[in-house]
């Protein structure tokens, strides 16, 4: 019978995820693992294998908690296109005033360029295309497009857009003109209705 964890599993996962946030993979040492999330190397490995198992468990909880939370609460079934307003409108107020990034974004830059993306990486763009597609798809917004093909290129356009933002607020991109051209982005959007 396996030893039960001896440590808050969402604390751990949080750290990390930071760390790896704030430095990406590559440049985030064990050390720095360590101190983010408290334990020692030696349990860092016995508990997710190595590096990059708590790379995947950390990424896993970012997408579950950051991204997925922040879904829930601003742009929820039934909330069309005012909700994704407000989905793009909350990447504005990050926690303590953090330029952290997305960690979606930061990995699809430092993994990307191959053939094959980093998978966490794929579930979470996908996610977002998904979403964005949907509340589309709420009336009154592009219901009348029979074959969804202009929801399919606009939510195409918007994580483009979504994922831009992000680049700019870890970049120091001032956030009262990123806010403007959100709400340009969403009144040409209602104009489309």
């Amino acid at each position: 019978m396996g030893r039960s964890r001896e440590f808050d599993e969402a604390a751990v996962l949080t750290g990390a995820m930071h760390i790896f946030r704030k430095q990406g993979y590559q440049a985030a040492s064990i050390r720095d693992l360590e101190e983010a999330t408290g334990l020692k190397g030696g349990s860092i490995y016995h508990a997710f294998g190595d590096k990059a198992g708590l790379f995947d468990a950390a990424f896993g909880h970012y997408n579950r908690t950051v991204l997925e939370g922040r879904i829930e609460r601003f742009a929820p079934p039934g909330s069309g296109l005012r909700g994704l307003r407000e989905l793009f409108l909350s990447l504005l107020h990050e926690p303590d005033d953090a330029s952290l990034g997305c960690l979606i974004t930061n990995m699809a830059v430092e993994f990307g360029g191959g053939v094959n993306p980093h998978p966490r990486v794929e579930a979470a763009l996908g996610l977002l295309r998904t979403t964005f597609r949907l509340r589309l798809g709420e009336p009154p917004t592009f219901a009348r497009d029979a074959d969804g093909a202009k929801a399919d290129r606009t939510a195409i356009r918007l994580l483009a857009f979504y994922q831009g933002h992000l680049v700019l607020i870890r970049g120091g991109e001032g956030k009262a003109a990123l806010r403007l051209a959100i709400e340009d982005e969403f009144n040409q959007l209602e104009t489309l209705l």
